[in-house]
Parts: structure tokens; C-alpha cells; sequence
């Protein structure tokens, strides 16, 4: 039987002609009766954003793999696809130093008011010398806190260690030798680390143990003087918290780049705060690191219906069950 490979989101030509040559090809909207058909005979998926769980897979007997183009994977319900030995991969590595470019700019951004202060010149209002209540923050020599210091997190890291003289303080699942010594970083625990940053940097992974890990009393253990950012996941922050720090005073400023929902509501409380910088999930958006995504999720896609082991397998068991 030829494997059928059904892409749920948009895919440019070469990548879907690079899949024809090899597979049947179905490209489907997730919401459309045509996706629902497709699944049934599906052996691969590839996209990004599908939430595949359990009652998605129930509809997919012949799935072998779900190429997941994007480093982050919690749509993947990863437990209920290794329990029926359906591969799942991601792209990691590849978006690494765009997405840490794009969160230290939003850092930069926030600190030194920018998005606010291109809105006062292309409004009129700069007809004077600018006021002080319109000053930024300095961002060189500062502490930088980064909260989850993988890839992401570390090549942030580098860009305040090495290009801003910040100190770098972090928190993580274990303790990372290689940056402590490359950086000069500091371990701590997550209260300490709240306490003295600067500047707190959300990079964790959303899982069930780090969903509203920000909150209440998290915001109001930072400085008031301190900028939260947020290049993870949305659901890692109680949005409602931090709106009220951002109102109340408690921390300065924060710039986000993910939300709980996206796209956010249009009369979401967030875009009435001036003191908060609102970015559209941009983090890997630039046209070369998007075609390279792409590029690795259809590759690693063919290895596995070829039965061979993709780049980037998110549940090793499977693979390793096959051999």
C-alpha cells in the first residue's frame, strides 16, 4: 500500500512536490471535511499546531509519524503516540538563533520603550526635548534571568553575557556545567532568581508541571523595578496576574511573544497596557529559518515512512520498539 501523507497546514509547492514524487499527497485544512477524510488512511501528518490526541488518533489506525514543524510539541499528546507507536518529530536546532534574536530584540524593545516611542514620533508628538516619564531602562550590566535554559535559552545568554556585559542567572530542571562555565552563569533557585533579575526570561517547556508557573506571587517577588519576557509558551503565564503587575505596579514592564490563546482576542486586556510590548508569535518568523523548518520536518517525515530513524525523534522508544 503507498504511504499517504496528509499536510494540514500550509506547505510551499517544493516541499509538497518533494513529498509527491515519493507518497500520495493530501493537503486539507484541519477544519474541512476533506481532513477528516484523509486522516482515516493517513500514514503520515505534517504541520504545525494540530492538536493530535487521543480522539484525533482514534481516526488515524495507519499513522506511523506526525512531523511537527516546530520546536515546541505540545500539541502532541507524546504519551498516547508512543503507546501506539506512531513516531513524532519536531525542528529543533534550526530555529535556535533566529528565536533567541527575535526574544532579546523584544527584550531591547521592552526596556527601551521603542514600540511606545515609535507610536509618540509617527503621532506628532515629539515637538520638545523628551520628557523624562518617557526614559527607558538601560539594558548592558544588568542581571538577566533566564528561567529554563535549554538551546533557546542559552543562546540568549550569550547574546547579554557576551554583546551587553549582563550577568546571568538561571533556573532549570539540573544544573548546566557548560554554561555556568562559558558564562559565568549562576544557578538558583526559582525565588532567588525572581528576586534578583533584572530582567526574567521565560524559556521553559510547557508542561503540566510548568502551566501557571507564572502568577500572583511570582510577579510580586520580582522587582518593581524588573521587565518580565516571555519567548515560551503562553500557557506558562496566568495572563490575568500579570495584567494586574503591569497595572498595579508591581514589575515595570513585560514584553510577550506568546499568549494563552492565539491570536489573542481583540478586547484582550493586554493591548490596553502601555507598558506592555505585544509581539505575534514571531519567534522563528523569518523566511530563511522558516524554509529551513520546513525543509527538516519533510525530511525527517520521509525517513520514517521509509522506516528509517528521523533527525529529530521526540519519542525515542518508538524507534527504539522498531529495531
Amino acid at each position: 500500500m503507498s504511504e499517504k501523507v496528509l499536510i494540514y497546514s500550509p506547505l510551499p509547492e517544493e516541499r509538497i512536490s518533494e513529498l509527491a514524487e515519493q507518497f500520495t499527497v493530501v493537503t486539507a485544512r484541519q477544519d474541512s471535511p476533506e481532513f477528516r477524510e484523509a486522516l482515516s488512511t493517513a500514514t503520515g501528518l505534517i504541520g504545525r499546531g494540530l492538536e493530535v490526541d487521543a480522539q484525533l488518533l482514534d481516526q488515524a489506525p495507519l499513522l506511523k509519524v506526525v512531523s511537527n514543524i516546530s520546536v515546541g510539541y505540545d500539541n502532541l499528546d507524546i504519551t498516547e503516540l508512543t503507546k501506539r507507536g506512531i513516531l513524532a518529530t519536531n525542528t529543533p536546532d534550526v530555529l535556535t538563533e533566529t528565536t533567541a534574536d527575535a526574544i532579546f530584540g523584544l527584550l531591547i524593545a521592552t526596556a527601551r520603550r521603542i514600540p511606545e516611542l515609535d507610536k509618540y514620533v509617527k503621532e506628532g508628538h515629539w515637538d520638545t526635548r523628551l520628557h523624562p516619564s518617557l526614559f527607558g531602562v538601560d539594558v548592558h550590566g544588568k542581571k538577566l534571568g533566564i528561567i529554563g535554559l535549554g538551546k533557546i535559552g542559552q543562546a540568549i545568554a550569550r547574546r547579554g553575557h557576551f554583546g551587553f556585559g549582563m550577568e546571568i542567572l538561571y533556573h532549570n530542571r539540573s544544573r548546566n556545567p557548560v554554561a555556568e562555565k562559558e558564562l559565568g552563569a549562576t544557578y538558583l533557585e526559582m525565588d532567588d532568581l525572581l528576586q534578583q533579575a533584572d530582567f526574567v526570561c521565560l524559556m521553559a517547556p510547557q508542561t503540566p508541571e510548568t502551566v501557571g508557573m507564572m502568577s500572583r506571587r511570582e510577579f510580586e517577588l520580582m522587582k518593581k523595578s524588573a521587565i518580565f519576557i516571555n519567548g515560551s509558551r503562553g500557557g506558562l503565564v496566568n495572563e490575568d496576574d500579570l495584567a494586574a503587575a503591569l497595572k498595579e505596579g508591581e514589575i515595570l514592564a513585560a514584553g510577550l511573544d506568546v499568549y494563552v490563546q492565539e491570536p489573542i482576542a481583540k478586547d484582550h486586556p493586554f493591548l490596553d497596557i502601555p507598558n506592555l510590548v505585544t509581539l505575534p508569535h514571531i519567534g522563528s518568523a523569518t523566511a530563511e529559518t522558516r524554509s529551513n523548518m520546513e525543509k527538516m520536518a519533510c525530511r525527517d517525515l520521509i525517513a520514517a515512512l521509509k522506516g528509517e530513524t528521523p533527525e529529530a525523534v521526540i519519542n525515542e522508544e518508538v524507534v527504539a520498539n522498531r529495531v
